[in-house]
C-alpha cells in the first residue's frame, strides 16, 4: 500500500488497541497468597505505567501502555470479585487451599496444591480448583481413589495426604 493512502495518525496508534483479557464466569476464590499476589501484580503495573508515561512520546512506550492498562483492568476487575477464603485446618476432605499428595497407578507420588484460577501455576505444582484434577481431588478423604480424567487418559490417584 502507497504511504499515500495510510494516515499518519493510523501510524501513530499502531498496536495501542490490544483486546481486553477474558475474564472467568466461575466465583474467583482465591488463598491469602493469591490474593496479595494480584495486590502486588496492580502495585508492579502501577509503576510500570508511571515510568511510562513520562515518556509517552515513543510509539514503544504508547503499546506498552495499553497492554499496562489493560492487565490493569484485568487485575483490578479480579481484585473487585475475589473471594478470600480461608482453609479448615480440620478438614478432613480435601478443600480449596489444600494441599494434597496422590500416588498415581505407576506408584509415582505427586503433590498438589488446590488455587485459585490466577494463582495456579502447574510449574509450582499449583492446580485450579476449577481443573479436572482439582475437580477429582475435592471433597475425599485420605486412602480414597479418584479418577483424574486427562486428555491423554484417565488416571487413578490414591490420595496419600492432605495439608493446609
Amino acid at each position: 500500500m502507497s504511504r499515500g493512502f495510510v494516515k499518519e495518525d493510523d501510524l501513530e496508534h499502531a498496536g495501542t488497541d490490544v483486546p481486553e483479557r477474558p475474564i472467568s464466569v466461575r466465583p474467583n476464590y482465591v488463598t491469602a497468597n493469591g490474593y496479595a499476589q494480584l495486590k502486588a501484580q496492580a502495585a508492579q503495573l502501577e509503576q510500570e505505567k508511571i515510568d511510562l508515561e513520562t515518556n509517552r512520546d515513543a510509539p514503544s512506550a504508547q503499546q506498552k501502555l495499553a497492554v499496562i492498562n489493560r492487565d490493569l483492568r484485568y487485575i483490578t476487575a479480579r481484585l473487585d470479585s475475589a473471594l478470600l477464603t480461608k482453609p479448615d485446618l480440620a478438614a478432613e476432605q480435601v478443600l480449596f487451599g489444600a494441599t494434597v499428595q496422590v500416588e498415581d497407578d505407576a506408584g509415582d507420588l505427586h503433590q498438589f496444591t488446590i488455587v485459585g484460577e490466577d494463582e495456579a501455576d502447574i510449574k509450582a505444582n499449583k492446580v485450579s480448583w476449577a481443573s479436572p484434577l482439582a475437580t477429582a481431588l475435592i471433597g475425599h478423604k485420605i486412602g480414597e481413589n479418584v479418577v483424574w480424567v486427562r486428555p491423554a487418559g484417565n488416571n487413578q490417584l490414591e490420595i496419600i495426604a492432605i495439608k493446609y
